[in-house]
This record gives structure tokens, C-alpha cells and sequence, in this order.
């Protein structure tokens, strides 16, 4: 389950209006048995329980009460014995280890859990992180030779390395034993490696499938810790860099990752690393009240940055810092990096809109591929999101490095991304990736055929309806309903991510108290203050919805009421906390006032 909220970029195009879509609950008298379970909670909210899955006591104890004693047995995933017991033999017989990740953050994080882990074990553990442009992504044989050069008999590749099928034959040739860590689709052919970790893989019967690679690389040291007889509480410093993965690769929030998250939650407001203070302090994020929002939006990002535009090893040196002397002038350069991509994104975006303002058709458009020399590989993903967020298309960026046209792809909910350039595969050089968010590399001739194929491949997969920018909402209720008890249980729905959105709630026939006004840059956010007949009013925020101020004029100036889509949360002023609405939409109500 992808992203419900399709956030338009401003732009010279029209204002994106959006369906409003109450999800559906096969059996309402369901949530009337789950208001009974628990001793009467508000019916909205149980209505929101069930949808997300949550139909029994049993189920909400667990969901409201994630515990570490909820995590599977490593040693359930295929390979894993191997995995652990050829680490410790090289822990024990002091051989080297070259620990090799990704560039993004989920990459990176994996790379500074496994080495720092290694490390404090005495272990001989080295890094190679891929630089984007002149290695690409994924294992390569660059990285191999760099393990060969540093006397490696081990490489543990994180977030990477389930497609390398040549590359793990190119080090077996080196006499190195490759562990991959991935968790990324499985194609034709698994790599012949020493072990390969990877829930997706057909022949793995481990029951949850949807782990982050730092994640697959903290079950690989829960397995070792195991194995050494160590007490696996030891664990809990990492999980600060699990909540970081999980959070930033938008993998889903249940199951084992909605356990880490919380976990690693607590470990960043209550015990975060050195490192991880200095890039919050940075980045002006108080982590004694951090949330999932926080890393996505403010942590996140500027660990990628480093990938994006420069070292990405600077991240993991950054994460790996036991001191503040060493994490600050870190955390300083990637503020500095991130400041410098923002710029980049910011001119890529226009420039994607402008070619598509030209050529966009709604009716006959139904994947996007755009193409320039000069886009930076760095920003691609990034910007290839924008896209599909304003055009809710599944969209490919294309630049070119070295004579090849090498990009990122992003998708919609509903289109799987991995298999509609399955379907191109016989175009393309290389790819990888999961249902929403994929890498390609292909020639230059091969574009305009490409992007033929995979209009049509999207065209097979999808629905008009899919191409319509909507917002789920998950139930209708009034705001008298809004009380200090409902929050209580509300507060408890956290952490959110797919699979588990903050929840929507719908609101008709309000009235707009006092005047509205527009906040932020360029006026982009609305303030208002509404009211449900004898509710109390409640104040609202709505981010990215400045443009809806003439609704709510015209709301104020004839009387006719307003519906609202939105979410509630806490907010802290003047040292007092108070309950506000997060507005996703409003319209003029039909409803009589």
C-alpha cells in the first residue's frame, strides 16, 4: 500500500482538485464489535482499526503495544545460519571484512550498524560506499576490487546485491565470500553466493517480507549476537539507524518494521548517537519529540544528500563519530550539501513541468519518461516524484553518465513500478527495485522505444480511475467528537507510513470562524479557525492548500458551510499543548447552512 495523498507542485498549471475516497470496511458490524473490544472507543476510530487490519483485541493490544518480544527469529530467514556463523569465524579469526552499502540512507545506515557492530567486536571492518556517478548502483566490481585491495575474505553487501549475479561470481574468482543483505524484488536468477539474505526470495519462508536493508542487516547481528551467547539488549543502540531506514525508504509500517520504528523512536528522543545529535542539531530538529515526519522530512534528507551530490561515506563516517568533535564539522557539510540539492531540485522540477506542459495529455498520457543530458543523477529520484505527485503518473527521469541513459522511476498506488519495466526489460541493460520506486540504465537509441513500451506496459496495469489525484479518508465524524479521550487512543496510531497513514477523517457542514489567512513562503499555507454547530472551534493548519483561500472567503461571505478532510494533532505553544486539525482539503459544502 503506497502514499494516499497526491501533494500537487505549484506551478503554472491549473489548481489539482482531488476525489475524496472513504475506504472501504467489507463489514460495518465489525466496528461496532471492535467499539465493544475496547471498551467503547469512538466509532471513527474504530473504523480506522479495521481498515488498517486490526479486527480483535488481541490484534489492537499488539498494535498499540509493539514489543521487541514480537520480532521473528532471524535464524527463520534462508541463509542466515550461514550468514552468522561465517561471520563469526571471521570475527574470531581476526580476518577482514569489507562491509559494502548503497548510497541512500537506508544503504548507509546498514553500513554504519553492521561496521559499527563489527568494530565493537574487534573486528577488522572497512566500508566501501558506491559513489553514484562513477560506480552506479549496487555491488560492482570497482567495490570487489577495493576488498581485494584491502586483504578482504568477506564482503557483507547491504541494501544491494540480490541481481548481482555476475558480480558475486567475479568475487568468488577473488576468493572473497559474499553475504548479501538485500530486500529488494528478486529477478531470474539469485546470485551465487556465499549467502543471500533476502525475505523475497522465493524459497524464504520468513513471515514478514517488507524489512528495510538496515533491517535485514540488524537481523543478520541479532543472528550473530545470538550465536556468541551475548545478551541481545546490546542491540538497542542501533536502533536509532533502523528507524532512520524504515522512515526514509518508505517501506511499510507493520509487522517487525512497525516494532523497530517504535523502538527506534524511543532510542532517538531518549539515547540517540553522537552523530545523530549533530545532524539534528543541524537541521534545527529537537529529537526528544522526534516522529517518522521528522526523519523523512529533515533527517532523511540530508543523509541522502551526501549520496546524491558528494561522498556518501561522509554520512557513514558521521554516523559512525563517538565524539561531537568529530560527528559536528560532518553533520555541517552534509547541512551544506543538502542546501546545494534543494537548489538542484528546485531548477530540475521546472524544468520537468515546462517539457511536460508542452506534451502532457491527460487522456492518452499514462506513463511518463523524460529525458535531458544535463539533469544531475543525484536529484532524479527525487524529482521523478515531484512528477508523479503533480501528474499522478508513474514517471521516468533519464540523464546521461558515460554514453548511457541512467535514472530513477517512480509509481502511483496501484501500478508496480518493478514490473512494468519487467516488461521493457529486453530494452534495458539493468534495473531493480520494488513496487514504487526502481533504478534503470539503458542506450540512448533505446528512449523512444522505451518509453512507447512502458506507456503501454502502464496502460495494461492501471485503471483510469488510478490517474485521478485523490485523498482516502478513513472516517466521517463530528468534531464534538474530538475530546481529550479520543486523542489518547488517536496518539497511539503512531509511528505512520504506508500501511498505516495518520489517519483521515472527514467533517461537513462547518463554519469558517474569523478570517482566514495565508502563511509561509509565497502564501502557500492556510490558517483558519472552524466550527461543527455547537462544537468548540478548533483551529487549523493546512499545508500546501493556500490556494483554497477563496473557498473559504467565500465560505465566510455567503454563510455556506465548509467540508473538510483532515488529520488531528497536538501542537505545543508557549510551553501549552493544545489539539489542532491538519487540513488535506476543503470544498463549499452542499449541505445547508
Amino acid at each position: 500500500m503506497g502514499p494516499t495523498v497526491n501533494h500537487p507542485v505549484r506551478s503554472a498549471l491549473p489548481t489539482m482538485t482531488f476525489r475524496w475516497i472513504e475506504r472501504r470496511v467489507a463489514d460495518p458490524e465489525r466496528i461496532t464489535r471492535m467499539q465493544t473490544e475496547l471498551n467503547g472507543i469512538d466509532r471513527a476510530l474504530a473504523r480506522a482499526l479495521i481498515i488498517r487490519g486490526i479486527d480483535s483485541f488481541e490484534k489492537a493490544r499488539r498494535f498499540f503495544r509493539p514489543s521487541t518480544e514480537h520480532l521473528q527469529d532471524p535464524f527463520a530467514m534462508r541463509d542466515m545460519d550461514r550468514a552468522a556463523e561465517r561471520v563469526v569465524a571471521a570475527i574470531r579469526d581476526r580476518e577482514s571484512v569489507l562491509v559494502y552499502g548503497d548510497y541512500d540512507v537506508d544503504g548507509t545506515t546498514a553500513t554504519a550498524l553492521v561496521t559499527a557492530f563489527l568494530r565493537s567486536h574487534s573486528a577488522t571492518a572497512s566500508f566501501f560506499i558506491p559513489d553514484r556517478i562513477e560506480n552506479g548502483y549496487g555491488l560492482s566490481r570497482a567495490g570487489i576490487d577495493v576488498a581485494a585491495e584491502r586483504g578482504a575474505s568477506v564482503i557483507v553487501a547491504l541494501d544491494c546485491g540480490v541481481t548481482a549475479v555476475e558480480e558475486a561470481e567475479y568475487a568468488r574468482r577473488h576468493g572473497i565470500d559474499l553475504i548479501v543483505c538485500d530486500h529488494h524484488t528478486v529477478k531470474h536468477q539469485l546470485p551465487d553466493a556465499y549467502a543471500v539474505l533476502d525475505p523475497k526470495r522465493p524459497d524464504c519462508t520468513y513471515p514478514f517480507k517488507e524489512l528495510s536493508g538496515c533491517g535485514i542487516g540488524f537481523k543478520l547481528v541479532q543472528a550473530i549476537t545470538s550465536l556468541l551467547g551475548e545478551d541481545q539488549s546490546d542491540l538497542e543502540q542501533y536502533l536509532d539507524l533502523v528507524a532512520l531506514s524504515i522512515g526514509s525508504d518508505i517501506v511499510p509500517l507493520n509487522g517487525e518494521n512497525r516494532v523497530l520504528m517504535q523502538e527506534g523512536l524511543r532510542r532517538l528522543r531518549t539515547n540517540a548517537s553522537v552523530g545523530l545529535r549533530a545532524l539534528a542539531n543541524g537541521a534545527g530538529v529537537d529529537l526528544g519529540d522526534c516522529s517518522t515526519s521528522q526523519i523523512v522530512f529533515a533527517l532523511g534528507p540530508r543523509i541522502n544528500a551526501a549520496g546524491r551530490l558528494g561522498d556518501a561515506g561522509r554520512a557513514v563516517e558521521l554516523m559512525l563519530a563517538t565524539d561531537y568533535a568529530t560527528a559536528q564539522p560532518l553533520a555541517g557539510i552534509l547541512e551544506e550539501t543538502n542546501e546545494r540539492r534543494r537548489g538542484i531540485d528546485r531548477d530540475t522540477v521546472e524544468q520537468a513541468v515546462a517539457m511536460l506542459e508542452q506534451t502532457f495529455h491527460e487522456s492518452d498520457t499514462h506513463g511518463i519518461v523524460l529525458h535531458d543530458h544535463h539533469w544531475h543523477p543525484g536529484v532524479i529520484g527525487i524529482v521523478a516524484s515531484r512528477v508523479v505527485e503533480r501528474f499522478v503518473r508513474p514517471a521516468v527521469l533519464l540523464t546521461t553518465i558515460n554514453g548511457l541513459a541512467k535514472g530513477s522511476a517512480r509509481s502511483i498506488p496501484g501500478v508496480n513500478i518493478f514490473e512494468a519495466l519487467r516488461q521493457c526489460d529486453d530494452l534495458l541493460e539493468e534495473f531493480g527495485g520494488h513496487d514504487y520506486a526502481a533504478g534503470l540504465t539503458l542506450k540512448p537509441e533505446n528512449i523512444e522505444p522505451f518509453r512507447e513500451r512502458f506507456d503501454e506496459a502502464v496502460s495494461e496495469m492501471a485503471t483510469d480511475d488510478l490517474f485521478v489525484a485523490s485523498i482516502d479518508y478513513d472516517a466521517a465524524m463530528d468534531l464534538s467528537s474530538i475530546d481529550g479521550r479520543f486523542w489518547a487512543v488517536l496518539r497511539q496510531f503512531a509511528p505512520h507510513g504506508p500501511t498505516n497513514d495518520d489517519p483521515v477523517f472527514r467533517s461537513d457542514g462547518l463554519r469558517v470562524l474569523g478570517r482566514p489567512r495565508t502563511v509561509g513562503q509565497d502564501d502557500k499555507h492556510l490558517k483558519f479557525v472552524v466550527r461543527q454547530r455547537d462544537s468548540r472551534p478548533m483551529e487549523v493548519i493546512a499545508f500546501g492548500l493556500g490556494d483554497r483561500i477563496d473557498i473559504l472567503e467565500k465560505s465566510r461571505g455567503t454563510g455556506q458551510p465548509i467540508d473538510m478532510l483532515f488529520s488531528v494533532s497536538e501542537r505545543t505553544w508557549n510551553g501549552r499543548r493544545s489539539l489542532q486539525l491538519k487540513g488535506r482539503d476543503v470544498r463549499l459544502s452542499s449541505a445547508p447552512a
